[in-house]
């Protein structure tokens, strides 16, 4: 079995982003990974090349800023590193250059991905989700944020990247995967409350003009953590390759959780406590269907 890593990144200095921790963590696993690097102004090919693997292969791409609508510029670059990967792949595992596996689920994955590999009616993997908000120390839980998301695949070229590169369609199908107890941790919005506020304009420029963030984000903009509706302890490890940024985090967390989840609209409640109760989260959107 040759299992193939890939991802994009486009200045992670600049914006902060753990890639080469993303990197390292998928890297035991998988007999190459693709990189495929924007066109950065900060150094970020240098950080890459910085991991010293020979598994590791760069292809240089430039972004399309033409493409200023619903992150699909994401799912194109995305599109770029999976066409790199080697033919003789049987599985592509995607990781996104602010997502981390934590080295304990490294076995069931790989396991997963061996007692699978004959079985055609599996086309992916599902993975849950942490998601990491404004420190280390906590984790969102919202009906807004996505529980689960495809993060491996079959090497099969019909398959691409879907919308803002969230998941995978083969054409316009929904992928059938196997979910497994394999926890994807996301940082992306861990930062300072000015980095955050940073990482909002510049996340949406790539949904929206410059005059929609001109209006709704302005310089005198404040975040705040409303999207989140809860915000809840995480009591966890972090992963091995995460512990130097995480020992480095020198802001204090300034929100008061019981507001935050005042915050809620009476209907998310309602429908948060049946999922708190049954675990099912009512009328959630899947971009894929779930095998046995």
């Amino acid at each position: 079995m040759k299992v193939a890593g890939f991802t994009f990144i486009r200045n992670a200095v600049k914006n902060d982003y753990p890639v080469v921790e993303a990197i390292t963590s998928i890297l035991p696993i998988c007999d190459e990974i693709v990189v495929a690097l924007g066109n950065s102004d900060d150094g970020t090919g240098d950080l890459i090349r910085s991991i010293n693997s020979p598994k590791i292969r760069i292809v240089d791409t430039v972004w399309d800023e033409s493409i200023r609508e619903g992150g699909a510029v994401f799912a194109a670059e995305t599109d770029k590193a999976f066409a790199a990967i080697s033919p003789d792949a049987d599985w592509a595992f995607y990781i996104q250059g602010d997502e981390v596996v934590h080295e304990k689920y490294l076995p069931v994955i790989r396991q997963e991905m061996e007692a699978n590999l004959n079985n055609a009616a599996v086309e992916g993997l599902l993975f849950k989700y942490l998601h990491f908000y404004g420190s280390y120390d906590y984790y969102a839980h919202s009906r807004r944020w996505y529980r689960r998301e495809i993060r491996i695949v079959r090497n099969n070229k019909q398959i691409h990247s879907y919308r803002d590169a969230q998941g995978f369609r083969w054409y316009e199908r929904k992928i059938n995967v196997k979910l497994i107890h394999a926890y994807i941790y996301h940082y992306g919005w861990v930062k300072p409350p000015k980095g955050l506020e940073s990482k909002l304009r510049n996340f949406n420029q790539f949904y929206h003009d410059d005059t929609w963030v001109a209006e709704n984000l302005p310089q005198t903009f404040e975040f705040d953590f409303h999207n989140a509706d809860r915000m809840l302890p995480f009591e966890g490890t972090h992963p091995a390759v995460m512990q130097k940024r995480v020992a480095a985090q020198n802001w204090k967390l300034q929100v008061d959780l019981v507001k935050l989840k005042k915050k809620m609209s009476l209907r998310r409640r309602i429908l948060q406590k049946i999922e708190d109760l049954t675990g099912w989260r009512l009328s959630e959107y899947r971009n894929y269907k779930i095998v046995k």
